[in-house]
């Protein structure tokens, strides 16, 4: 049926929340706003008309001849994202919703022929919430099944990798049935797996099979959101959808706790994003609006749940855009750890010249936050023994393109403080070849610096070169006593500039 024949059976406030449950994969989000602005403008509505709507039955045409008309509730004739947005917005305004009608629509949900994984899982989870603590686990019989001869295969095999690693050493007790079964640890690396449903004719059930994830991600949330079932009856778990984790141990001091419910429904969320190549729509950016509501410890979590060190260069772009399309700036702390997580490691294993995605990501957050780059990327690049060519030249871009004076004085200051190389001295020739604003102080750390390390680049020609830069460029800042000193300087220089740096030295006069 027409999706928006059916928006003809809710009413104003409600037909408004439903297309926001439409519009894609952040349409819980979407809808929680919205729902805010309902309450500040009517402070007691509730969600029950919405709920009863959707439960109401709506004839429709069947699959077989004998069968014309049929009757279903509202709800099985949208599409399934509508449903996992429809039941993750239900778990954020729960208060708002009577037990009655969320009972109600689950068991409308329970009577479709094909379930989504995840809409079951969802579903089950809303059931924890309502009622006591029940045994079922969040996976069907029939996966359990299928997951004990997967184990028992694995297990079995001589050679102990992957799944078997994984999974070695845990046999599965059958007096504990699916609840015995441990899927991962928190040390363990990252790992995916993909099931694929098959219906009793052995034939693939297509789009409605669901690829169940279980990786680090999910390891990560498992570890703040399991001790919250214990108290809460589950409330917490909704993020887990796709894998068990009920039987994983918590961390009492996880800092998940921490995270506001919102954030962890959007947790997964961004997560399939940032590994879909589809483009994203403006609801999908909006999902990084997050981002902008978290303290620094928050955002540490977010980005080492969603593994933001390990995204593909190709996506940081996207990302990045999603990020500053917001107007409000992400505060220092905040931009600060965001910024290490995301670009440090790549940049510090570049091995040739960086690719059009990493310096336009880099370029980026750079215009945007530069003294969050300045101290969470170009300080520790500096402070890299390994610094090579390609970290060179994309910091030299960055002094070029992206810092101002008072920035390029900031990574001269860092400077002070390492240890020069050769691949160093091209950064600090740059800096002071695009001349920023040097007062007295700072020059006075400049020369002394410049003779501290003369005696270790006498035949070097890049800092030869520098020495120039500085002489003509910043003669009116040399003073009789920095002139004596980097007189003894050019003494121990080898290189064939030496004449021209001295010549360049006696024609200033200080005053």
């Amino acid at each position: 049926m027409n999706v928006s024949f059916c928006l003809r059976r809710f009413d104003g406030q409600s037909k408004l929340l439903v297309r926001c449950l439409l519009s894609g994969a952040g349409g819980a989000r979407l809808a929680l706003k919205v729902f805010r602005k309902q309450q500040r403008i009517n402070p007691g509505v509730l969600l029950s008309k919405l709920v009863e709507t959707l439960c109401q039955d709506e004839i429709t045409c069947a699959n077989t001849e004998e069968l014309p008309l049929t009757t279903k509730p509202l709800v099985s004739l949208f599409p399934t994202l509508f449903k996992q947005n429809l039941l993750s917005f239900i778990h954020l305004v729960s208060p708002c919703v009577p037990q009655a009608a969320v009972l109600q629509l689950l068991q409308c949900l329970s009577h479709e022929s094909i379930q989504s994984p995840w809409v079951s899982v969802l579903s089950r989870q809303l059931e924890r919430n309502l009622g006591p603590h029940t045994e079922q686990g969040l996976y069907t019989a029939e996966c359990s099944q299928r997951l004990k001869k997967l184990t028992q295969r694995l297990v079995g095999q001589v050679e102990t990798s992957g799944w078997a690693q994984c999974l070695g050493g845990h046999a599965i007790d059958p007096l504990l049935g699916e609840e015995s079964m441990l899927l991962g640890q928190g040390t363990q690396k990252k790992r995916k797996m993909s099931l694929v449903t098959q219906d009793s004719d052995g034939e693939e059930t297509g789009q409605q099979s669901k690829r169940v994830k279980v990786d680090k991600c999910e390891e990560d949330l498992a570890a703040g959101l399991s001790g919250q079932e214990a108290t809460s009856g589950g409330s917490e778990e909704v993020l887990s959808a796709g894998a068990p984790l009920e039987n994983q141990e918590a961390a009492p001091d996880s800092p998940c706790h921490d995270l506001p419910e919102h954030m962890k429904v959007c947790v997964l969320q961004i997560k399939d994003l940032l590994e879909s190549p589809t483009e994203w729509d403006e609801c999908s950016t909006d999902l990084f609006k997050v981002f902008h509501e978290c303290e620094p410890s928050q955002m540490e979590l977010l980005c080492s749940i969603l593994h933001l060190s390990d995204l593909p260069e190709q996506s940081l772009p996207r990302l990045c855009n999603s990020i500053l399309a917001s107007t409000s700036d992400l505060s220092y702390s905040t931009a600060t750890t965001l910024i290490k997580s995301l670009l440090l490691k790549k940049v510090q294993s570049l091995s040739a010249p960086a690719s059009r995605c990493l310096v336009t990501a880099v370029t980026s957050l750079s215009s945007r936050y530069p003294r969050p780059v300045c101290s969470a990327l170009i300080g520790p690049v500096l402070e890299d023994k390994d610094i090579g060519i390609p970290q060179t030249e994309l910091l030299n871009r960055l002094i070029e393109g992206c810092l101002d004076s008072h920035y390029r004085l900031l990574v001269l200051q860092m400077s002070f403080k390492i240890s020069w190389s050769e691949d160093l001295l091209s950064i600090i020739h740059s800096l002071l070849d695009s001349k920023p604003d040097i007062n007295e102080e700072l020059f006075a750390q400049l020369t002394k610096q410049l003779v501290s390390q003369g005696p270790v680049f006498t035949k070097s020609v890049k800092f030869a070169k520098m020495l120039l830069t500085i002489l003509t460029k910043y003669g009116s800042c040399v003073t009789p006593a920095h002139k004596q000193s980097l007189d003894g300087c050019l003494m121990l220089n080898g290189t064939f500039l030496k004449k021209s740096l001295q010549a360049a030295l006696k024609r200033i006069t200080p005053s």
